[in-house]
């Protein structure tokens, strides 16, 4: 392990609990103003960060990188516009921070209750798509934490415009820039030392590919919020509306597909695939989607290949979609607990009580009625922006907005109160 490395590291995560610290006294206004002038600053220089951007994107299509990976790497106007968006959004959200909840009197008169703060220093190591810069910075400001960035090689000249442009916004807001610091080095040692610095960091929160994934779990000596890959299903039930299933469908796959709450694997009940099965892989396959089909299916399917064991498991990415019919919501039910991620997951019905089954004992992150999974997100969902969306147990589940970058601290309230 390189000493020089470990230093710089190591004096990172030291600014980073500075100036954590010097957040927990600010008012929310004053982070708020932060946010605004990041997204200021973002849309002013947005023609620096596409002109970053176009490096990036020559070398990813130099190296061979395919169309999807391409896809989450590039930036354009909308794009950086919706970052500056999310920030603002974040910014009128209210503050969880310092909220006081379940306050309550005890039998020996103190009052008891909880209080919402920050988690401290986070460190964020992610792949590919650079506005997660941006989200992650504006919902840990906005939390009251400090972020450590640490973005992938492929993303580099991207990530590090839009934090030079977040940092200069602190500044100018007259908060510590270190609040918002990201690691330069594409040294892949720099994040086995960010992992395991549990004096300066807090929680780990990677976004990234299995073998990212893999190597954090098996290395971090930080506690992992933990964002596993989106193999994520639509069931179309006996009772589905065709219309809808149709549209719903067709939009969870193909509307953007290198995103983790893309679907990749489509179910289908018996009863409804002699009306609803040609429909629906045709609109696929006019979309360019390639159908890897179970052997009931497979002969109903023009140009489908076979599906495999690893195909129902598989995150694509891409433009492959696995698809099996069927017998009832319970098979449906065991095929997803069985073969998906616990990410997201939706069904098409009109049956209430069907409904209420699927949400009730699908095990996953997010679950959908007659909607499509590309919902799963914290921009939808209302949180602002999102920093993952966790398959953890622990803490927090989904997308993990401002809520889920603090915990709770136990407060007692007293008036010279002693235990006798």
């Amino acid at each position: 392990m390189s000493e020089d490395l470990s230093m710089e590291m190591e004096h990172i995560g030291s600014r980073a609990r500075s100036a954590q610290r010097r957040l927990m006294c600010l008012v929310p206004s004053g982070k708020n103003n932060a946010l605004h002038c990041m997204g200021e600053f973002l849309r002013r220089d947005a023609g620096d960060l596409l002109r970053a951007n176009r490096k990036d994107l020559r070398m990813a299509e130099e190296s061979g990188r395919d169309e999807a990976f391409v896809d989450r790497l590039r930036l354009d106007e909308p794009r950086i516009e919706k970052m500056a968006e999310g920030l603002e959004q974040i910014a009128a959200l209210p503050d969880p921070v310092g909220e006081i909840t379940g306050l309550a009197y005890q039998p020996s008169g103190i009052q008891v209750g909880k209080m919402r703060m920050p988690l401290g220093v986070i460190a964020m190591i992610y792949e590919s798509r650079p506005n997660v810069t941006a989200d992650a910075a504006g919902l840990c400001v906005k939390s009251g934490n400090a972020v450590i960035l640490r973005g992938g090689s492929e993303s580099l000249h991207s990530n590090m415009a839009i934090a030079e442009r977040l940092r200069a916004a602190l500044g100018k807001a007259g908060l510590p820039l270190d609040l918002v610091q990201y690691v330069h080095t594409a040294d892949r040692e720099a994040v086995s030392i960010l992992i395991q610095m549990d004096r300066h960091v807090d929680v780990v929160i990677p976004r990234g590919g299995k073998g990212l994934l893999a190597r954090i779990r098996e290395e971090a000596k930080v506690p992992v919020i933990m964002h596993l890959d989106g193999n994520c299903h639509v069931y179309v039930d006996s009772d589905a509306d065709s219309g809808k299933a149709l549209k719903i469908v067709v939009n969870a796959k193909t509307q953007r597909l290198g995103t983790c709450n893309t679907a990749e694997s489509l179910l289908i009940h018996r009863d409804r695939a002699a009306d609803l099965l040609s429909p629906i892989t045709n609109a696929l396959q006019e979309k360019g989607i390639e159908i890897r089909a179970c052997s009931e299916s497979l002969p109903r399917i023009r140009d489908a290949r076979i599906a495999t064991e690893e195909d129902y498991g598989m995150e694509y990415l891409g433009p492959t979609v696995s698809l099996k019919i069927v017998d009832s919501l319970d098979e449906a039910i065991n095929h997803i607990n069985h073969y998906g991620s616990q990410h997201t997951e939706s069904i098409i019905t009109e049956n209430y009580a069907h409904a209420r089954r699927f949400l009730r004992e699908v095990d996953s992150s997010s679950v959908m009625v007659n909607a499509s999974t590309r919902f799963a997100d914290g921009f939808e969902y209302g949180l602002g922006a999102e920093i993952g969306i966790s398959t953890n147990r622990l803490h927090v589940r989904g997308p993990v907005g401002l809520e889920g970058l603090t915990l709770q601290k136990w407060i007692v309230l007293g008036d010279g109160h002693i235990r006798v």
